[in-house]
């Protein structure tokens, strides 16, 4: 279960970066001359955005609150659990925060017909990369052996 935590703060401290870039992106929009140019939907979209971008960044933030409150409660397994969960949803926030924010720049550059578009494109791109990929990719039942290993004994203890 250690080794489970770890590496779910790891992939966190990866998702956290991006949010923070894209965050921070976003936090500079309205203090540039062309933003009050910007629709009035293309304003809302941003405002969307801005919410989303701090709910995520707040959503990190519940493993290490929840590590704070159940430390040392030995319940570690109902730890990894909650946090992979967490974990799922932050990528779920992280691609609907890209496809929003591509979808956005191509509205105020091209039109909004343009922004819905490369925005909804990039959402079912992103949707069969980070969902539809994995669950596809590797299953316990389908596993080949690696190149290293001879046929047929593929470990179980180890991930692919």
């Amino acid at each position: 279960m250690d080794r489970n935590w770890n590496e779910l703060l790891q992939e966190m401290r990866v998702l956290q970066t991006g949010v923070q870039l894209i965050g921070g992106f976003l936090l500079t929009l309205p203090f540039q001359q062309r933003f009050a140019t910007l629709t009035e939907l293309q304003k809302w979209w941003f405002l969307v955005l801005v919410v989303l971008a701090t709910m995520t960044t707040g959503l990190m933030l519940v493993p290490v609150s929840l590590h704070r409150r159940l430390f040392q409660h030995h319940v570690k397994y109902r730890l990894v659990a909650a946090g992979n969960t967490i974990v799922k949803t932050v990528v779920a926030c992280v691609a609907l925060l890209i496809a929003g924010c591509a979808g956005l720049i191509f509205s105020v550059a091209v039109g909004p017909e343009a922004g819905f578009a490369a925005g909804g494109a990039i959402l079912v791109a992103l949707t069969a990369l980070v969902l539809l990929y994995p669950l596809l990719s590797w299953s316990p039942r389908r596993r080949k052996a690696l190149p290293n290993e001879p046929s047929g004994t593929a470990p179980t203890s180890r991930e692919p």
